[in-house]
């Protein structure tokens, strides 16, 4: 995994709000392909990276290189986020994959629609996409989410927390489809995680992120970093 080419590369960031700085110094290699969880405690910064990564966030100094410009990464909020906006189908919501390539007014070619039946089956949506989204289940809201951003042919995959509202059996089944997203089709998955006890048998790489200090380490590291970040005042949970 560390020789792989990075796709995305961070510069001594650091980033505050205000008199608040929430990360210092942070400079990361994201290897291309990688299927990386940034694991921390509540308040570490996890979100502030991945929406600085994201170019939401200004960085106070430093710089962020990654190929956005070109294709633009694939985002999935947390579907709380998406339930009053958004009050149309299944299908509509993957549709919305496609509006960075479409525009506000073009409508889809056959082609535009091959690869929304292909998200949605990718992700096992296919007898649901009449729904609206308020009628699926926690788990499927979560999978459409992830098959808009797969119809939009992004390279890369930012996702906030995407198991956190999830029972234990729809959590398995998001996860395990993010890391497939990575090891089968070659894509970029960085997502905000609470712990390693659901990710460690699939990550072979974590960033962990404690109040600024951060680090990609090899899975198999991470407790020994743990022990190093608590001598140090830090207060990691990787549990």
């Amino acid at each position: 995994m560390s020789l792989a080419e990075p796709v995305i590369r961070c510069e001594e960031l650091t980033v505050a709000y205000g008199d608040d700085v929430v990360l210092r110094d942070v400079s990361l290699d994201v290897p291309r392909g990688a299927f990386l969880p940034f694991v921390g405690p509540n308040g570490a910064g996890k979100t502030t990276l991945l929406r600085t990564i994201l170019g939401l966030v200004k960085p106070r100094r430093g710089r962020v290189v990654a190929p956005f410009v070109r294709r633009p990464p694939g985002y999935v909020p947390q579907q709380k986020a998406i339930d009053p906006l958004y009050p149309v189908s299944t299908r509509g919501i993957v549709e919305m994959g496609l509006y960075p390539k479409l525009g506000p007014w073009r409508r889809p070619s056959a082609d535009d629609r091959r690869a929304v039946d292909g998200a949605l089956r990718r992700f096992g949506l296919e007898a649901h996409e009449r729904k609206t989204f308020a009628e699926l289940s926690g788990g499927m809201k979560q999978k459409a989410l992830l098959a808009r951003a797969f119809a939009s042919g992004a390279e890369v995959f930012v996702m906030d927390e995407p198991t956190s509202e999830l029972d234990e059996q729809s959590e398995h089944e998001v996860l395990a489809q993010l890391h497939a997203l990575s090891r089968d089709e070659g894509r970029t998955v960085l997502l905000a995680h609470h712990g390693l006890d659901k990710i460690a048998s699939l990550a072979e790489m974590i960033c962990l992120v404690d109040h600024g200090r951060t680090r990609i380490v090899p899975t198999s590291e991470a407790s020994s970093w743990r022990e190093d970040a608590h001598r140090m005042g830090g207060g990691i949970n990787v549990q």
